[in-house]
């Protein structure tokens, strides 16, 4: 995973609360392991219509928000089922911060995991955004370092992010890298234990 210090990116308003992993990434697309190719299912059944053609009422795949990195969702984001394969169509489209009110843990933990910032802010602060996330040029700015999200125009708000996952962050690591890490010491005892 490449670390993450500072994003500027376009925002993405999803005004909806109680987004659920099946929304996220309908269950049909988990036939695959590996975390490439999600992101053209990203929140299917609400871009497409029944025959294929993008909706006109989902704003996704308009010109406006295209390159669009974090995305700016409602309260309790994420919930439903446990899939990795939420974060994976997320980071697959392009998105490297979700901002929301609250998530559901499981949803939470997995972007940690999988190299997606997820960023609580008060429900006041995630309604300015929405609003705000509605004009074409509209951009934040994430930095991971301070703990802080700005758009230059006056908003600032700060977040909480565990130590233990900020550092994991920064520095691009998976809890594979961090064992690696000790990768002379598991050598050593693995010799002195065939002693």
């Amino acid at each position: 995973m490449k670390g993450i210090r500072e994003i500027s990116g376009k925002v993405f308003p999803l005004d909806r609360d109680h987004v659920d992993t099946d929304q996220i990434i309908p269950k049909q697309f988990l036939k695959k392991i590996d975390r490439q190719g999600f992101g053209q299912f990203l929140f299917f059944h609400w871009r497409y219509d029944d025959d294929g053609e993008l909706r006109k009422d989902f704003h996704l795949d308009d010109a406006k928000y295209a390159g669009a990195s974090i995305i700016v969702g409602g309260e309790n984001f994420g919930c439903g089922s446990s899939r990795e394969h939420a974060p994976w169509a997320l980071q697959d489209f392009g998105f490297e911060v979700v901002i929301a009110p609250s998530f559901a843990d499981i949803f939470y933990n997995n972007c940690l995991k999988n190299g997606i910032l997820p960023i609580n802010l008060e429900h006041t602060e995630v309604e300015t955004l929405l609003e705000k996330g509605l004009r074409a040029d509209y951009s934040l700015t994430v930095n991971l370092e301070q703990q802080t999200v700005h758009d230059g125009e006056g908003f600032e708000s700060t977040f909480e992010i565990d130590p233990y996952w900020k550092q994991m962050l920064l520095n691009g690591w998976d809890e594979i890298s961090i064992t690696l890490s000790y990768e002379e010491q598991i050598e050593q005892y693995e010799k002195t234990r065939q002693e």
